[in-house]
Order: structure tokens, then sequence, then C-alpha cells
């Protein structure tokens, strides 16, 4: 149970002025600091936190919500961070209680680590699906895709966020519209003229993240992760459901090794929108 003085200290609203301390909390439970991409999420999500009267934040989440703003069809909980100094003493289980309730009826997702699967089982989370984490510098080989590929133009947007929206199952028009600021490289592939599939790569730390990565199908995902692997000299890094076996031995093969597998946890649903067929890889595990 809390100290009562940790269950007094009270939860409120982030905002983008919390940003370093937000990094400052990834950096002491020995995650990296990752400003630019707290910055996408206390831009485009909800912050919550508690403040340590010593200085700092006792624990933080953010929530990303996705479909109507007035009634969000999704929502996704990621950076669900405790100081070290207050960890196991049950503030993470009151910030995540307090967030769930102020999400009412809205379907949650999350990816758990295996440490903090049992606390959002306990919360009534189920696991719905997994993701495998790949990072690795890659290699090129074999001839190139017949599947066209090309970086992605301002008159693009408006077809991506139409594909996104079926594939994703939820408009997430309010992130979306912020990768190409974010993200380092945005491409799409096609098809006759046609939209079939887009990919971003942004940085984080020493590496590139691939994600969201949504594509017709397995030649289309390929054909995207090797355009933004030809145009980057840093290690790619990516989370991508397990279903899609064929991309992880793929990307297994050209250099990329298995680092961690997350599960991926509904609450209020029985699994998630959308076509996961198509759904290759996430934004970020932190924003689904």
């Amino acid at each position: 149970m809390p100290t009562p003085s940790l269950a007094a200290l009270p939860i409120r609203r982030l905002t983008h002025r919390d940003l370093t301390a937000c990094a400052d909390l990834s950096e002491d439970r020995g995650w990296p600091r990752e400003e630019h991409k707290w910055g996408l999420l206390l831009s485009a999500g909800k912050g919550y936190g508690i403040d340590d009267p010593a200085g700092g934040l006792v624990t933080a989440c953010v929530v990303t919500e996705y479909g109507s703003p007035d009634r969000p069809a999704l929502g996704a909980i990621g950076m669900v961070l405790v100081a070290e100094r207050h960890a196991r003493q049950g503030v993470g289980r009151r910030l995540m209680r307090h967030v769930v309730a102020a999400m009412g009826p809205v379907p949650l997702t999350l990816h758990a680590t295996p440490n903090g699967r049992p606390l959002y089982e306990e919360l009534g989370f189920k696991t719905t699906a997994r993701a495998e984490m790949v990072c690795g510098r890659f290699t090129p080989d074999g001839p190139p895709s017949d599947v066209v590929t090309r970086a992605a133009t301002a008159e693009d947007l408006s077809a991506i966020l139409r594909l996104d929206e079926e594939v994703f199952g939820a408009d997430r028009t309010h992130v979306i519209t912020r990768l190409p600021a974010f993200a380092d490289q945005l491409r799409v592939a096609e098809d006759g003229g046609r939209i079939i599939g887009y990919a971003a790569a942004w940085p984080n730390m020493a590496t590139h993240v691939v994600g969201p990565l949504i594509a017709r199908d397995t030649a289309t995902a390929k054909a995207l992760l090797a355009s933004l692997a030809a145009r980057t000299d840093r290690p790619l890094r990516t989370d991508i459901d397990v279903r899609h076996e064929e991309v992880l031995a793929w990307v297994k093969s050209r250099g990329l090794e298995s680092v961690a597998f997350n599960a991926v946890m509904t609450h209020g649903i029985a699994e998630l929108p959308g076509d996961w067929s198509r759904r290759f890889a996430p934004l970020t595990v932190a924003a689904g």
C-alpha cells in the first residue's frame, strides 16, 4: 500500500512544460530520456502525473485518444513510470486506477512488459495480441522490390489519413498530421497511383524507429521498411505484430535482432478495432 504521504499527493494533468521532468523520470528508471517522443505524446495526448515534493515526478503516464474528440473510440496508455525511490509502494497502481476511471467507458489498449502485465491484468486488461521489438542495422539482400515507394508529399496526406483510419479502426488525424514534423522520413507505397501503404522513421536516441507501418500486404511492408533503411545510417528499431511471421523472419535475416516481447492488452473490448493484417507496427508502443 502507498505510504500516507504518497496517497495524499494529488494526481494532475501534465503539459508540455513537464517534458524535462518526464525525461528525467525515464532516465531514473534506466530508460532513454526520449524527449522527442515525450514531446509528441504530451502535445497529442493527455499526460497524468504526481509531483514529488522533493522535486520532479513521482509517477507519470500518457493517454492518446483516437476517434471523435467528444466521444473517443479508443485510448492508448503508455509511458507508465514510477520513480525508483517510490517503486513498489502502490503509486503506479493508484495512477492507473485514476486513468482507467477518468476514461470511463472508452475502450483502452496498452503494450505491457512482462513486469507490468500482472498489474494491468489486476485492473481488468486482457492480452489480445503480442508484439516483438527488433533492432539492428538493416543489410539489404536480394533483388529490389517490385513495389513502388517514394517520399510522401503534402498532397498525399488526405489519402494517408483515409488509409490509416480504415486500417487502425479509429481516426487519429491529430497524431498522423504531426508525422511530417516528427519523423525524419515519411514514405508511401503506390500501385497504379493509389496509396497502398505508408511508413515513417523517427529519431529516438541513436536509432530510427519505424512506425507506423501500414501496408496492403507483406511485400508492401517489406518494400517500405527497405526504403526507409536505405535512407538512414542509424540502426532501425520497430515493434512488429507477431502474427506477421514472414516480415519478422525477413528483418532478422537482414540484421535486426529480437530485443523483447510485449503483450498487447485491451480493456473494454475483446480485440483492437481495424485490420491487423495490414497493421504491421505501431507509431510507438506508447501510443498504438
